[in-house]
């Protein structure tokens, strides 16, 4: 009787402790939390960009996903209008980070001709950028910029 009680407490044990590391920062998968949004003023905005598709105007939301190798930085953004095509996260700084802070512009090449606004489902691009664990090492800070505000997230 007392042999199968020890292995099944031992077990209890070991899965009531593993509700602490899930919630601690030695556990990968809360290496970066939630974005948290910040609004630009126009002298922040980068002034005349080298690269052809504009800013999108907002960005909604950003996650950035472990996996194996490295992280998915996945952002959604929402154009003024709808058509907007070829969306991407360009990473600013040649893909260096400053002072622990990687950087992307959400860009996306414009629709060819004005059309309707239309709804904010309708109108949604969404962009993702995969980095690896050698270009996350000197990371602390993820942030993706749009036209009027930015999304960060922190280790």
């Amino acid at each position: 009787m007392k042999k199968p009680l020890l292995p099944v407490l031992s077990a209890v044990l070991l899965i009531g402790a593993c509700s602490t590391v899930s919630e601690s920062r030695l556990n990968p998968f809360n290496w970066f939390g939630g974005s948290t949004e910040e609004t630009l003023s126009v002298s922040e905005v980068p002034a005349a960009p080298v690269e052809r598709r504009w800013l999108v105007d907002q960005v909604v939301s950003m996650q950035i996903e472990r996996v194996p190798g490295g992280a998915i930085v996945r952002a959604t953004g929402l154009p003024t209008e709808q058509g907007y095509w070829e969306a991407d996260l360009v990473a600013e700084n040649n893909a260096k980070p400053q002072d622990g802070t990687l950087v992307f512009s959400f860009r996306a090449f414009p629709p060819p001709t004005v059309g309707p606004a239309g709804t904010q489902a309708s109108r949604e691009i969404t962009a993702a950028v995969f980095l690896s664990d050698q270009s996350l090492a000197n990371v602390r800070t993820i942030v993706v910029r749009g036209a009027q505000n930015q999304r960060s997230s922190r280790r």
